[in-house]
């Protein structure tokens, strides 16, 4: 079956690029595809330091057990892997709307910037994906923003900042910086949570379009909202009385 998906196409041009021992290895590649999406699921349910690698290697329909360590590894191997699998499609499209963005002709806003960033994750609402819930446990087991660095925070991601920065010149540049933080994962994390309540048949209040549509507009207003008074102290050399009695 020729590949259908984002993910998918964009997983064949790599295997494309390989040497040409490699590339006549097709079963090699659709094993190493199973693998993958196997591993994705049970990451996304479990959590991702709790599935051991033979189980990932039982739900691909290997029976050799060892199948999982000759194709990518350490568990680290597979993760980096389906970050550039599923990560990869999201980064194409993100691109693409930032290029939009910076060639429009009217004056780009704030919800233009976060829709560049939360929009590309929105593709992968599709039967059999589970990046999104597998993204924010991962996002979580790394300590937070961290597990984003090197991931979603590309090219794309770094000219996004760099356009928030004059689309919102009253915030300092520190406040902006914690809040675009918190925009990322917030993103992920509600993001994933209607992954899985749509997949478990959960009530979500709304479509999942109308849902990212809100998203983007609870966190674009909250990168704006007004800057707390402790920042403003901080910036004038003034502490507070559980500051000074530390």
């Amino acid at each position: 079956m020729p590949p259908t998906t984002p993910e998918q196409r964009s997983f064949q041009r790599q295997s494309l690029q390989r040497t040409t021992s490699e590339r006549r290895n097709t079963r090699g590649e659709s094993t190493r595809l199973r693998i993958l999406e196997a591993a994705e699921r049970l990451f996304a349910e479990r959590g991702i330091s709790a599935v051991p690698l033979r189980d990932i290697g039982f739900a691909a329909g290997q029976r050799n057990h060892a199948a999982v360590q000759y194709h990518f590894g350490e568990r680290e191997e597979i993760v980096r892997a389906l970050m550039d699998y599923r990560g990869g499609a999201s980064e194409a499209m993100r691109a693409d709307m930032v290029a939009g963005i910076m060639l429009a002709a009217t004056k780009p806003t704030v919800a233009d910037v976060v829709g560049a960033f939360v929009r590309p994750l929105a593709i992968h609402f599709q039967p059999d994906n589970y990046y999104l819930p597998f993204l924010s446990l991962y996002i979580s087991e790394e300590g937070g923003y961290e597990g984003l660095v090197g991931v979603h925070v590309g090219a794309s991601v770094m000219a996004l900042r760099t356009l928030l920065g004059h689309l919102a010149p009253g915030i300092p540049e520190r406040v902006l910086d914690e809040r675009w933080w918190v925009t990322l994962t917030s993103s992920v994390h509600a993001l994933g949570r209607y992954h899985t309540a749509r997949r478990k048949r959960e009530h979500l209040p709304a479509e999942i379009e109308d849902l990212v549509s809100d998203l983007i507009a609870f966190l674009s207003a909250g990168i704006l909202a007004p800057v707390a008074d402790g920042y403003h102290r901080q910036d004038r050399g003034e502490t507070t009385g559980a500051e000074g009695r530390l």
